[in-house]
């Protein structure tokens, strides 16, 4: 019995270690080639060229470490196709190892691309493949080709792909002028009838002849450096217009995606004269119907400081300051209306606010759905009201230039 009981232990051993033996299908470091990034550009003959950022981990690693300064922490390989798929492919022959795709997290799509052939069967490749990240970041080449900003060498991040992923969040957080998305969020906004999707622009200013050259890392004077440029806006798939500046910031302020951000106001005849930092804020829209036509509601209320004043003024008063406050709002409310209007003539709806109307009124949307961003939101009717509070007024309430003018006269 005792014997018996041996023998089918030692049997469930033997089964157990058949169907654990091993990774059948694995793949070792060596024998991979790790992309950061993909660019894709159009070429004359109207086929997509592909750009691939692989990683040089041994350059990389040495480069953080102080070494390995002399070589550079990525390569670069291209390919031309008719899709998306055919450029991975035809970049396998020039390539001694399997492209590995896990840990790409940047796709750079290029301008013309973005207008003339749109970003809908692009994108389709990258959510279908089971290696690709649906938290990948996605930009728009500006005035540049993607492949210009896939090439470049840059000297604090090793791996540009890092640079301009850091630079767009950075730039949303501090300024509101880039909006950070991802490839989940932006084909969920493709194909919503109540939204439209918002992509950053990327460009690289300066020397763009020497992006590539590892002698870009070795100055303190970058000769070529990405920037983040705008956001793009896209209706129907494909890039129409730009937002800059307090266009970009305005559509922010609309979205409830301000972080952090500065408001020059003007004051006294001088323009720009005070700059109030934003700390906090929120804004929310509600619809209402009236006349049987929706109406959005959209409410602002900001929070921050008095961070530079440029002109004679006595922040302790209580009366300048609630001028203060007004003229923000007064300011921020028009920027945010000009947003608005440019939408409507792009007749794109990048607020979303067909979806907020589609979850509130669904029998209205039902029947206007179709015909939303062509004729029913550019007539869009909305009443923004801003409220500011400034929380404090740094370490001096009357500016030295108050005493500067004394003394002068």
């Amino acid at each position: 019995m005792e014997m018996n009981h041996k023998r089918f232990v030692l049997l469930l051993m033997l089964m157990g270690m058949t169907f654990t033996s091993g990774c059948w299908d694995k793949t070792e470091l060596n024998e991979m080639s790790i992309v950061s990034a993909v660019g894709i550009d159009k070429n004359d003959d109207g086929k997509l060229v592909g750009t691939f950022q692989i990683i040089n981990p041994v350059n990389v690693a040495g480069s953080l470490q102080g070494g390995g300064g002399t070589n550079p922490p990525i390569s670069i390989y291209r390919a031309t196709g008719d899709n998306v798929l055919e450029l991975d492919s035809n970049a396998s022959t020039k390539i001694s190892r399997d492209m590995y795709f896990a840990h790409a997290n940047l796709i750079v799509i290029g301008e013309e691309v973005a207008k003339e052939m749109g970003i809908n069967s692009i994108l389709d490749a990258f959510e279908r493949s089971p290696e690709f990240r649906a938290t990948t970041r996605i930009v728009i080449a500006r005035g540049v080709k993607a492949k210009d900003i896939v090439e470049t060498l840059t000297a604090i991040d090793k791996v540009s792909a890092e640079k301009v992923i850091k630079t767009i969040e950075s730039t949303e957080k501090q300024q509101g002028g880039s909006i950070n998305v991802n490839l989940q969020e932006v084909i969920k906004n493709l194909v919503s009838s109540g939204k439209e999707p918002l992509i950053s622009g990327f460009t690289v200013k300066g020397n763009t002849g020497k992006e590539n050259k590892m002698a870009n890392t070795q100055s303190s004077s970058i000769a070529a450096n990405p920037n983040a440029v705008g956001i793009g806006v896209f209706k129907d798939g494909k890039l129409v217009d730009w937002l800059d500046g307090n266009q970009a910031i305005g559509t922010m302020w609309v979205m409830d995606r301000i972080v952090n951000t500065n408001v020059n106001i003007n004051w006294g005849g001088k323009k720009g004269a005070v700059t109030y930092q934003v700390l906090r804020q929120k804004t929310n829209i509600k619809p209402r119907m009236e006349n049987g036509k929706p109406k959005m509601y959209i409410t602002v209320r900001a929070e921050g400081d008095i961070r530079e004043v440029n002109v004679p003024l006595d922040l302790a008063s209580p009366h300048d300051l609630i001028d203060i406050e007004k003229k923000l709002a007064k300011d921020l409310k028009k920027e945010m209306e000009n947003a608005i209007s440019i939408a409507q003539k792009n007749k794109s709806d990048i607020f979303g606010f067909g979806e907020i109307i589609h979850e509130s009124q669904p029998k209205y949307w039902e029947k206007y759905e179709k015909d939303w961003d062509d004729v029913t939101f550019p007539k869009l009717e909305a009443e923004i009201q801003v409220e500011t509070f400034i929380r404090r007024t740094g370490l001096r309430n009357k500016p030295y230039l108050s005493d500067i003018k004394k003394g002068d006269q």
